[in-house]
């Protein structure tokens, strides 16, 4: 790793210029049977998020404020009868997609994909450009496999350093699927890959209680526009936006330049689909918490017991999701309480689930969650960190009872991530759950077939248009 940073210097572009070529080059016959099926799967659970998002307060307050700042009307805003410009559509989007920790994540990137990538390319093909439901399908895949490779390229440590990579690097995945929305060529990608990096930014400590957290992938989203459409009128942006050795991508947001790996940018593009290593979550809250849930259900399932009969439970767990969500909990936002691994394990145990209905404003505050929460801690394992990103969700539960007996499990991964992906019936169930309440059930129904349907569609337009409610 070390020879490739000392030489990148004089490299040029290559990373870069091979990314953008891939993006401007990518056809719908280019990409796998399987990655076809798995990214309309993707892409429908990515719409049922942001159907259920459009109520949310920090949804509406962000909308609002748009609606008066800006009187363009043109692009829709899902799961509302509402429309705005189409970059302020695609922040409105983005943060509905995300705003309630149900959708999507590459953990190993640690990024949440479709958050970041579908609100631009469904604003460029509801407003910009004319698009079959093949080239929608063709243009997410583009986005869906960059993002997730830059995510590669930084490793652990940027998250671990402080950035929130929803946001910094989710603008490379907009700013991909974008581009291929609006067939922009090789020169042209690299400039909007340019615009779009140095747009990048988003402080992790949004994650203890604030709503901007929420608010993360609509930027990303927003400024992987913006790239897009001023690339496509000959703006430029930084061509080595990836190896500039001074105030680069990678250096800027790397504590050191053995922190990164070029090559991870572009290392089996094309013929390996990072989009077939995404997982789905049916837990609303921060994806590093789902394997202990898993766990906890399990041991709960073989050895039933009352609340009043736990002592304590350990969670051994990697440096990032110890620091991502390990913490004591505050009672400072349902973001911090989505976020909070503790309160996550309290709300299971008091609750029996960890989905929309156990969290509301009220929960935030519920004594008896808080303190069964103190009886849990979560602790550095070494030995799960040296496994590396793509295990950073790994955990060993112990759950030690008062009469002194202890009962131990290990996961390595969530249900619903790649190692245990959701079936189809799974992923339409939780999509009518998430929108049953603002979307009639024969809309419901047309929704999910034009998106298992998307590259028959002969313009997208008639998903676009199902996207609106009210």
């Amino acid at each position: 790793m070390a020879e490739q940073h000392n030489s990148h210097a004089g490299a040029g572009n290559v990373r870069t210029r091979k990314i953008a070529e891939f993006v401007a080059g990518l056809t719908f016959k280019r990409i796998p049977t399987e990655v076809r099926a798995r990214i309309k799967l993707l892409i429908l659970d990515s719409l049922g998020c942001a159907i259920y998002g459009a109520d949310l307060e920090w949804c509406r307050i962000l909308r609002s404020t748009l609606e008066a700042l800006d009187a363009s009307r043109t692009t829709s805003v899902w799961g509302t009868d509402r429309r705005l410009s189409s970059v302020h559509a695609a922040l409105v989007n983005g943060t509905q997609v995300q705003g309630f920790e149900l959708d999507d994540v590459h953990r190993t990137a640690v990024l949440h994909v479709g958050a970041v990538t579908l609100p631009p390319l469904i604003a460029v093909a509801e407003s910009h450009a004319h698009l079959s439901g093949r080239e929608l399908l063709t243009a997410a895949v583009a986005g869906y496999e960059i993002g997730p490779r830059v995510g590669l390229c930084m490793g652990q440590d940027h998250i671990g350093q402080g950035w929130h990579s929803g946001a910094t690097v989710g603008v490379f995945s907009a700013a991909a699927g974008a581009a291929r929305a609006l067939s922009l060529d090789a020169d042209a990608t690299v400039h909007a890959l340019g615009i779009a990096g140095t747009q990048s930014s988003g402080l992790m400590a949004a994650q203890y209680g604030a709503m901007v957290k929420r608010m993360h992938a609509g930027r990303a989203a927003q400024s992987g526009l913006y790239a897009a459409l001023l690339a496509a009128r000959g703006f430029t942006g930084i061509r080595d936006v990836f190896e500039a050795p001074y105030g680069g991508f990678c250096t800027t947001f790397s504590r050191s330049t053995d922190r990164f790996d070029l090559t991870k940018l572009s290392a089996g593009l094309g013929e390996r689909f990072e989009t077939m290593h995404i997982s789905l979550k049916f837990y609303s809250c921060v994806g590093s918490n789902h394997t202990t849930l898993d766990a906890i259900r399990d041991i709960r399932k073989r050895h039933p017991f009352r609340l009043d009969e736990i002592d304590r439970i350990v969670v051994h767990a990697s440096r990032v999701t110890v620091d991502h969500a390990g913490w004591p909990y505050r009672p400072e936002g349902l973001t911090a309480a989505q976020l909070n691994l503790p309160f996550c394990v309290a709300t299971l145990l008091i609750a029996g689930d960890v989905f929309v209905d156990e969290f509301t404003p009220q929960c935030v505050d519920d004594a008896a969650r808080i303190k069964l929460s103190r009886k849990v801690a979560v602790v550095h394992d070494p030995a799960i960190s040296a496994l590396g990103a793509a295990h950073r969700h790994n955990v060993r539960v112990e759950m030690h009872f008062r009469d002194g007996s202890v009962e131990r499990e290990t996961r390595e991964a969530p249900r619903g991530s790649e190692q245990m992906f959701a079936g189809t019936d799974d992923i339409v169930e939780k999509f009518r759950k998430l929108t049953r309440r603002g979307m009639r059930t024969e809309q419901q129904d047309a929704l999910i077939d034009a998106v298992m349907r998307l590259d028959e569609l002969a313009d997208s337009r008639e998903l676009t248009d199902l996207l609106r409610v009210g």
